[in-house]
């Protein structure tokens, strides 16, 4: 499937990606971000092999609606949104802004449009809380612990609403924790592109903890080819979408140091509040629906990422 696709949030880590891959393969794109966390570099490989079409707006802006009534995509990925779980919990007004109001504003402009389609970033790790048997599955009942996963979960009751009542067709993917190269290194997500650069660097990553904590991770590439084949899909659904294995913070750290040939040990503190302990998702939904399923290990995926940092100081 190819037509016209309008990417939210497309400057960022992941959207970026997107837009490259949906340029590979024949997309118009229009990709709207209000550069808070997106870069335009990370847009400047897709713009060699293709036209791409940028607007900086802000999701909650007025403005957002125009743009979409301008350009009229087929399918609109949602990707847009404040992705700190600590930022969450400091600030969950600012984070149920743009993760509830925006989602909102986007699904509004989706209605007046027209739009065949909507895929939407969820959370799969935040979003199921603490205290589930893993790897999580569709059906389990979500309980987030923190700000971030409860406006996640409020944002997918929305699309079950336009959906009913306005017929917005959508996919909705709750992502693991993805990594991969343009991932910022200096925020407060993305364990991966922290700890590689410090370790690139040569100072001591902190790790939150014991180390024991696990999560899913999955390397960028695959998570963009579960968005891609949900553009034809549709049909309402969530999935999830990982590895569906435990990886704990301890054996990152020494995949990531044998990787760059680091020899020092972490500095361990508290934890950080509103963090989960163990998370992983079952993939089989979205392997039976979309013959999607991960195909990078964490080695190859840590490798890749490193290689990136090395290219880009």
């Amino acid at each position: 499937m190819n037509g016209r696709a309008l990417v939210t949030g497309g400057a960022g880590f992941i959207g970026s990606h997107l837009a490259g891959r949906l340029i590979d393969e024949g997309w118009d794109v229009l990709v709207v971000d209000n550069l808070s966390c997106g870069h335009l570099d990370n847009l400047a490989d897709a713009r060699t092999r293709g036209r791409i079409r940028f607007h900086q707006l802000d999701i909650r802006d007025e403005e957002f609606g125009r743009a979409v009534g301008q350009f009229v995509p087929d399918v609109l990925f949602h990707l847009a949104a404040q992705v700190s779980v600590t930022h969450s919990v400091t600030d969950p007004l600012f984070d149920a802004s743009v993760n509830i109001l925006g989602t909102i504003n986007v699904l509004e402009a989706a209605r007046r449009v027209g739009i065949e389609r909507v895929v939407f970033a969820s959370s799969g790790g935040a979003i199921y809380g603490e205290h589930v048997k893993l790897p999580a599955k569709e059906g389990y009942a979500k309980h987030p612990a923190a700000p971030y996963g409860i406006s996640k979960k409020v944002a997918e009751d929305y699309f079950r609403f336009y959906e009913a009542t306005h017929g917005i067709d959508f996919v909705a993917l709750g992502l693991s924790n993805v990594y991969g190269p343009r991932q910022d290194p200096f925020g407060e997500a993305g364990v991966v592109a922290i700890f590689t650069r410090l370790m690139l660097d040569r100072k001591r990553p902190v790790i939150y903890g014991d180390g024991s904590q696990t999560r899913d991770y999955l390397f960028v590439d695959d998570a963009v080819d579960a968005f891609v084949r949900a553009a034809g899909a549709g049909g309402g659904k969530f999935f999830n979408v990982g590895t569906g294995r435990e990886t704990t913070v301890n054996r990152l750290f020494k995949a990531i140091a044998d990787e760059v040939g680091f020899n020092q040990l972490p500095v361990f503190v508290d934890p950080r509040p509103g963090e989960i302990a163990r998370s992983a998702l079952d993939p089989a939904a979205v392997f039976k629906t979309l013959g999607w399923q991960p195909w990078t290990s964490l080695e190859e995926g840590v490798a890749m990422t490193a290689e990136w940092m090395r290219m880009n100081k």
